[in-house]
């Protein structure tokens, strides 16, 4: 979709976030099982800190953290969990990555499947759509309240590779490996960002129709519903005018 902060606003703008949140805690403990499986030490551990920081942001009791540390460590039974990423095609023609962390690989599949096939599209093989997205750190800095030259100036010295503006925010653009220490570059210099993930960016966009958008959202909706799914990507656009005939 056309800018990331796009999207995230389309998600707002049909309360996606309050339905999100019953299944908040579960995903959060699910990336921090994951994540501590390659060592138990947020300090030496780049992924497992940010997994902890998602599930503060989330009120995840501090129980839930430890318990879900020594599962992925193994000294706490319940970490038979992986990581598998499903691809396919959405109404339109759509892009459709989706990201599921589970413990039945079987039921997770049918369950994926089963949901492409219900609202329009269809689940792919490995590799079909995953060429068309590029894996990045994205960190958004509100435009009110931070310019695009003290954001950029800050952010090349530790590894940003591009400033784009959104929806009301500055989005600054990393690799992967520059991501934790980006965002600590701005930390340190005591600019805060409203977000900051690793995520998978289109490196082209689909502009679809008011028809196709309502499809393609109905689609999102239904796997983001889906306990095992940690995030769906998908490169279709909602130009401004459709989306307002939309609403």
């Amino acid at each position: 979709m056309s800018g990331h902060s796009k999207w995230k606003n389309i998600q707002h703008r049909k309360g996606r976030q309050d339905a999100k949140r019953s299944k908040d805690f579960t995903r959060a403990a699910r990336e921090i099982i994951i994540a501590a499986k390659s060592g138990g030490n947020p300090e030496y551990n780049a992924r497992l800190r940010a997994a902890i920081a998602l599930a503060k942001n989330v009120s995840l009791p501090k129980d839930r953290i430890e318990s879900a540390i020594r599962k992925g460590t193994g000294e706490e039974a319940g970490g038979d969990f992986q990581e598998i990423v499903y691809e396919g095609y959405g109404p339109g023609g759509a892009a459709v990555l989706v990201e599921v962390t589970t413990d039945n690989r079987n039921r997770t599949v049918a369950e994926i499947r089963h949901l492409f096939t219900k609202n329009g599209g269809a689940l792919g093989e490995v590799g079909c759509v995953g060429w068309m997205f590029e894996k990045k750190g994205v960190l958004t800095f509100s435009m009110d309240l931070h310019s695009e030259d003290a954001l950029m100036e800050i952010g090349l010295e530790a590894g940003a590779e591009d400033i784009v503006e959104g929806d009301g925010v500055l989005e600054v653009h990393c690799g992967p490996a520059a991501f934790d220490s980006l965002r600590q570059a701005f930390e340190d210099a005591g600019i805060a960002c409203s977000e900051a993930e690793i995520t998978m960016l289109p490196q082209t966009t689909l502009s679809v129709d008011a028809e196709t958008g309502r499809r393609l959202l109905r689609l999102v909706e239904a796997l983001e519903d889906n306990e095992d799914v940690r995030n769906v990507y998908a490169n279709f656009d909602i130009p401004d005018d459709v989306l307002a005939e939309m609403e």
